[in-house]
């Protein structure tokens, strides 16, 4: 009697193995068909390439491959569309940061300005974008320097940013180490930051 049970149990272990559970529906004979099913699909309904409601847009989604230029739209009757558009980052000389400490500050100031744009300005940083989100970094002498380059990037309507830092590191806490300039025209950038030095 106890083995008929037993057996009869093992049976039923058995059984409910074979039959599956959650665990069986992520076999790779299962999966990967899924995958290529789900792929294909994606490929025929791309609903991002449908304009949102409300908006006046034609223009479709175009593939973005960060540093690479991209073509503008030729039926674009907006000139500013057909600039080039970059950015400047500032560094402050005086200061005398090391190599990584300019490089993590000028990450802030990049992104500090990017954030600032995605609320204010969206239609800038998709132009700049398309156009390969082109960065130049330059030097200035000091605080007063910057001051000056930011109130006169401001009269002409460029956006800036700039990063106060944390004072964790090698400045003091409070310090305004980096600017972004821009994204704007290349010749609107360069009226203000042209004649600043390279780093």
């Amino acid at each position: 009697m106890w083995a008929s049970s037993r057996e009869s149990q093992l049976s039923g272990k058995q059984k409910q193995g074979k039959t599956g559970g959650l665990s069986d529906g992520f076999q790779p004979e299962n999966f990967i068909p899924g995958l290529v099913i789900g792929f294909i699909l994606g490929l025929f309904i791309d609903l991002s390439t449908k304009p949102f409601k409300g908006s006046s847009s034609t223009a479709t989604k175009k593939n973005f491959l960060p540093g690479k230029p991209q073509q503008q739209n030729p039926d674009s009757s907006d000139g500013d569309n057909n600039r080039e558009l970059k950015m400047v980052l500032v560094v402050r000389q005086d200061l005398k940061m090391g190599t990584g400490k300019i490089a993590s500050q000028c990450a802030h100031a990049s992104t500090g300005l990017y954030s600032e744009l995605l609320q204010s300005d969206r239609l800038l940083l998709r132009r700049w974008e398309q156009c390969g989100q082109a960065k130049i970094v330059v030097t200035c002498k000091n605080q007063t320097e910057m001051n000056k380059l930011k109130e006169a990037a401001e009269n002409i309507g460029l956006p800036t940013f700039v990063v106060a830092d944390a004072g964790r590191t090698q400045v003091a806490a409070g310090s305004h180490t980096v600017m972004a300039v821009g994204p704007g025209p290349k010749s609107s950038v360069d009226s203000v930051t042209g004649k600043l030095r390279l780093l």
